[in-house]
């Protein structure tokens, strides 16, 4: 027989574990191929020319070169036009 009344779980307790996403090498790093350039949720940045897109959006280095960032004006489908941040190794 219990000596005191059952307690309730907690609901707030529980954490998961950290994801690390973010920027991995930075503009005018020296990257290798298969580097991680970028861990990102969605693709905020996008990939140009040296880059390729992982299957959870990381972009990794597909030669060895130099990192750049630019912003890119890009026309959608519906022909609305976006500015959008790109990686690219050179």
């Amino acid at each position: 027989m219990a000596h005191r009344k059952a307690g309730g779980t907690a609901k707030n307790l529980r954490d998961s574990q950290p994801k690390y996403l973010g920027t991995k090498l930075y503009a005018g790093e020296e990257a290798r191929p298969g580097m991680v350039i970028v861990r990102q949720r969605g693709t905020k940045i996008t990939a140009g020319s040296g880059v390729k897109v992982g299957k959870d959006h990381t972009l990794f280095a597909t030669r060895a070169g130099t990192v750049s960032y630019q912003t890119v004006r890009k026309i959608g489908f519906d022909g609305q036009r976006k500015i959008l941040k790109q990686a690219r190794v050179k």
